[in-house]
This record gives structure tokens, C-alpha cells and sequence, in this order.
């Protein structure tokens, strides 16, 4: 029988980087975690006069760490989102200084003068299913469908590392990729005893690339099952969803986080299919896609894709997210 473990943190309970924290609880394979988020702003930013710069101490709080009971390194986390509900009936987003794809940063200098800083607040209506973006400088406004996504899932970093929250790399992070919807099961290589996966960075819906930055910030309620696949090994996150897998890299410049992605897709797609490795590239050349997840953080996403119709037959870890997405349909 599926165990159903419930937690609701508190503000004090929340962490800013994976890796550094002891786990908060234990969870066994095959268990469902239900649970809720904050935003990247820890809620601070409710109104357009909330300055992030000036209300917020931190950014992007995580829920957890939780330990996966048996994890062990070289073994995968399978994280299947079973449902992701926004907390509130209003989102919020801005524009900073020096962050965001169109602004200069600390690695990209030039002279201009930084963007300013200003806040949007969207309403968001669950029941229409819509959030509704507002013009700052205007009287205009467009309704937008809801999709709501994490920005931000990973596990404990390799070699004792902690790392912000902020940062997207091999252990996960801060992808930001609007694939990270209800319906989808991310995987995560083990790098730490108990694997100590962590969750947050709600958003009502994100653009493609993200690229100013923020997306529509807002608490979430999570539904999530666990799963372990023991002895499989992944080297970057991936996902999977009824009908595509993806592979994600991060890093900087930004066409190395794409060759990371498609590496990783290639050799994936050989490794299940049984494609020699120049037969699974051209493949995953004519049928594959490419997308942003964000252009804007510390490392950049990108997430290669290729349709499941394409690989008839194969299936990626054991079933997992077929196991996990019937395992959730079985709780409504």
C-alpha cells in the first residue's frame, strides 16, 4: 500500500542551497510526498512597490532536503510530479539591475546604464485556468493559460558540495524548464547517501529561456512520488513524460549547455534502443528538438528532446514513469 507523507514547512524550514543540511524526513521508494513551496522571493514581493533588492534577504528557498531511504551513489531518483496547484490567486515577477538575458551581468560587462528594477503582479484564476499579465506603463492586459511548473529540483551535489540554489548543474538546481509540469518524472543521478532531493521556485508559467529573468513567482502546493532505480546511473537530469524524453545540460557558454544536452540525448537514445552511437546522432538529428529553459542564471539550460513514437518499444528506467504516473492516477 502507498504510504501518503504529508509536510507543510515553515518559513524557517526553508534552505538556499543543496548539499549543507541535514534531512528534514525520510522517505521510502514508492511513497507519495505531499507538500507546498515558496516563490523565489520567499513571499516578501507581494505588491509592484516590493522591491526584491530591498524586501528580500535571500532568493529561491527550496523545500527539504529529504532523504530517499536506500539511495545510494550511482543509483537514479525518479521524481514523478503528480500534481502542482499554486498556492495563491496572484503571481509576481520583475526586472533587475543586472540579471536577465537582455541586461548586462557580471560576466557580460558593458557601459550602458543597468535595466531598472520594477515588479509585475499577475492575477492568477486556478478555475479559468489563466494568469493575467498587467502592463506597468498601460491599461493593457492579456490573460495567459496557466501552467504551473517548479523551477527548481535537484539532490545533494557530489564531493561534499553545497551549492546555491540559484545555480542549475549536474545535480539539478535551478533548471527553470517549463517541462517540469504535473505529468512529468525527472531523474536524478545519486551523488550522497540518501540522495537529499529538495524542491521549489513555483511558477504560475514561465516563457521559454525565461529571459528576463523571473518567471510568474508563486507558491505551490506539491504532489510528488518517489522512486528509486537501483544500479542505473544518469549523469545530467532528465525527464520523461508519456510522450517525449529529454535530456538536460546547464553550464555557460550557452552552446555547451546545448552539446551536454544532446550528447546526453544521443547516447541515452543509443543506450535504449541499441542504435550503434553515429546511427542514434543522426537519428536524434532529424527528429530531436531543442529548447531554453533559462538564459539567465549563474549556468543556463538548455533540454533536448526526442518523441517516444520515434523509439518504438523502448522503455527508460524499468517503467519508472509509467509506474509513477498510474501511481498517481490511482490517488484521484
Amino acid at each position: 500500500m502507498t504510504h501518503v507523507m504529508h509536510y507543510d514547512p515553515s518559513a524557517t524550514d526553508l534552505v538556499y542551497t543543496f548539499g549543507g543540511h541535514r534531512p528534514i524526513a525520510e522517505i521510502n521508494p514508492g511513497d507519495v510526498l505531499v507538500t507546498s513551496t515558496e516563490d523565489c522571493f520567499g513571499g516578501a514581493v507581494r505588491t509592484v512597490d516590493d522591491l526584491p533588492t530591498r524586501v528580500c534577504q535571500a532568493f529561491n528557498p527550496v523545500t527539504g532536503p529529504f532523504h530517499v531511504v536506500g539511495a545510494e551513489p550511482g543509483d537514479t531518483l525518479a521524481l514523478h510530479f503528480i500534481d502542482l496547484t499554486p498556492a495563491r490567486d496572484w503571481g509576481m515577477s520583475a526586472t533587475f539591475p543586472h540579471f536577465g538575458a537582455l541586461t548586462s551581468t557580471h560576466t557580460t560587462a558593458t557601459l550602458q546604464p543597468p535595466l531598472e528594477e520594477r515588479v509585475w503582479r499577475y492575477d492568477i484564476d486556478r478555475d479559468a485556468g489563466i494568469v493575467r499579465y498587467h502592463a506597468r506603463r498601460s491599461e493593457s492586459t492579456v490573460d495567459l493559460p496557466l501552467d504551473p511548473m517548479l523551477g527548481t529540483v535537484g539532490v545533494a551535489p557530489a564531493g561534499g558540495e553545497a551549492r546555491s540554489t540559484i545555480v542549475p548543474d549536474a545535480h539539478g538546481g535551478n533548471l527553470d524548464t517549463p517541462e517540469l509540469r504535473a505529468g512529468t518524472t525527472v531523474y536524478f543521478g545519486v551523488n550522497v547517501p540518501g540522495a537529499m532531493f529538495a524542491i521549489g521556485d513555483g511558477h504560475a508559467r514561465q516563457g521559454q529561456g525565461e529571459v528576463c529573468g523571473v518567471a510568474v513567482e508563486t507558491a505551490m502546493k506539491v504532489t510528488v512520488a518517489v522512486d528509486l532505480i537501483k544500479g542505473v546511473s544518469t549523469p545530467w537530469p532528465r525527464i520523461e513524460t508519456d510522450q517525449r524524453l529529454m535530456a538536460i545540460g546547464a553550464a555557460r557558454p550557452l552552446e555547451d549547455a546545448y552539446r551536454i544536452s544532446q550528447h546526453d540525448l544521443v547516447t541515452w537514445t543509443a543506450d535504449l534502443s541499441g542504435l550503434e552511437l553515429l546511427d542514434a546522432y543522426q537519428l536524434v538529428s532529424q527528429a530531436g528538438s531543442a529548447a531554453p529553459g533559462n538564459v539567465c542564471d549563474p549556468n543556463y539550460t538548455m533540454h533536448a528532446a526526442i518523441e517516444k513514437a520515434f523509439l518504438p518499444g523502448v522503455v527508460a528506467y524499468q517503467g519508472a514513469h509509467q509506474r509513477l504516473r498510474d501511481l498517481g492516477r490511482s490517488l484521484r
